[in-house]
């Protein structure tokens, strides 16, 4: 018998071998892979692996925090604003499966869910149960502000972030917390120097880079991708709120500082002043919310807050600031049917518009409406005697959220330099002898009104 050539009997070998492992890739990429996408995608129709693994993490954590009696709600940005556009549709549409994974397979690196503090306790087993579905975890304590106040800087510790990780996606769960001003407020996210700063692309998150306030929203149970999730009702209103969210805790510990070297006035007529203001500030708040009109604190309500957490009790008034361009003609009416009189009116919409109002007592509301230039900001100020007209100049500025005598109100995110501008450097030092005309350093001569306007731009009540 002819012998055979080993060489040759070793290359067919190998052939057949690379041919059945080649048939064995080919029958698992396209059989066993399209069994298991049906799985996983549930019929929805192609997608990708990364798409399907998405909507695979987003099942998973639903499952998850249904089998621990956890509610959260979807806030998402990225999947509430393919959401938005087709809520009609949503609210209206039956259970029946869909037919492609619309949103929770949009490419991302997170979905984010948010979660009442109060409606959960039972950590640790969710921690257990997540662990033993594949997640992995990451827990992000930080300091509890509501804690925090003139006789005590708390340094306890609450969860504020929770991250759970499958594959090559994350859930990440916000806590929201309910503060006194009967809204809800997240905190930020900070790693500790112990942590993984590569568990996932932290600077990625939509939630965390600062803390964040909102209203309570009206929630909807919905179906979405064929699973059943909160959302909140009205997606838009709530991603408008997403962009306008940044909040600022009152400096209890500067404030502290302050009344060390400048101790507070606890005289009776101080309290009863703070009561009034308090009382009138949360009435001009309701009224000027219920219109629809954005203001802040300005002037010496917002030094106030600034410098000391509290109301200047020899101010003897509540500042509040509004841009011109929120101007409704339904303001005085509203301020009056609220019970609050129109004291003066100074100037008018084209020009150095400000209103006052008569509270209780001889603690009077005044109203500054702000003009913006391409540098900078102003509002205008008239002494009704002479019919001068003066200018006050503000750097440009945006507006955060804070906690003001249990109300959630707006101030000037760059409070520092709104306050440094109105009172100069030394704003920290008490100034009780105050000429509006000449005292601030921000100050400027604006000319005269012309005396025929007088009857319309100097009212006086």
């Amino acid at each position: 018998m002819q012998k055979i050539n080993r060489n040759v009997v070793l290359a067919l070998l190998t052939a057949a071998s690379l041919v059945f492992l080649l048939f064995q890739l080919s029958y698992y990429r396209f059989y066993l892979s399209q069994k298991n996408a049906a799985v996983f995608s549930k019929g929805r129709g192609s997608q990708s692996g990364q798409d399907s693994t998405r909507w695979h993490v987003v099942r998973k954590f639903l499952g998850l925090i249904s089998s621990q009696n956890i509610p959260v709600y979807l806030i998402d940005p990225l999947v509430l604003g393919l959401i938005d556009k087709d809520i009609e549709q949503i609210r209206s549409s039956s259970d029946g499966p869909s037919p492609e994974c619309k949103y929770f397979c949009a490419p991302r690196d997170f979905t984010t869910f948010a979660l009442l503090d109060k409606t959960w306790k039972h950590e640790m087993d969710l921690f257990r149960t997540a662990e033993k579905m594949g997640f992995q975890w990451l827990k992000i304590l930080n300091k509890d502000p509501r804690l925090d106040g003139m006789d005590d800087l708390s340094g306890t510790e609450i969860p504020l972030h929770y991250i759970f990780k499958l594959a090559s996606h994350a859930i990440h769960l916000v806590v929201f917390y309910e503060r006194s001003g009967h809204y809800l407020w997240h905190g930020p996210l900070r790693l500790k120097q112990h942590m993984d700063r590569k568990f996932v692309p932290f600077r990625k998150l939509h939630f965390g880079r600062y803390p964040g306030a909102y209203e309570k929203p009206e929630l909807l149970l919905a179906s979405i991708d064929d699973l059943k999730v909160q959302i909140p009702k009205n997606p838009s209103s709530f991603l408008e709120e997403i962009s306008h969210s940044r909040f600022l805790e009152c400096r209890y510990r500067e404030a502290r500082a302050f009344f060390q070297l400048y101790p507070d006035d606890a005289s009776l007529d101080a309290v009863e002043f703070r009561k009034k203001a308090k009382s009138l500030l949360h009435l001009a708040a309701l009224t000027l919310n219920n219109l629809g009109v954005k203001f802040w604190l300005s002037s010496g309500t917002c030094l106030g807050w600034y410098r000391q957490c509290n109301i200047i009790p020899y101010s003897k008034d509540v500042d509040l600031g509004v841009f011109i361009r929120d101007y409704k003609a339904d303001i005085i009416p509203a301020f009056q049917k609220a019970g609050l009189p129109l004291k003066h009116k100074f100037g008018k919409v084209e020009d150095s518009l400000e209103l006052s109002f008569q509270g209780e007592g001889d603690i009077k509301l005044d109203i500054f409406f702000f003009y913006e230039e391409d540098d900078h900001i102003w509002n205008g100020g008239t002494q009704a005697k002479s019919g001068k007209k003066f200018k006050y100049l503000f750097p440009k500025f945006t507006l955060c959220w804070t906690e003001f005598v249990e109300l959630k109100i707006h101030v000037p995110c760059e409070t520092l330099q709104y306050v440094e501008a109105n009172y100069g450097p030394d704003w920290r030092v008490p100034v009780k002898m105050w000429d509006w005309k000449s005292s601030p350093s921000n100050v400027q001569d604006n000319g005269v009104w012309p005396v025929d306007e007088w009857d319309d731009v100097i009212q006086i009540y």
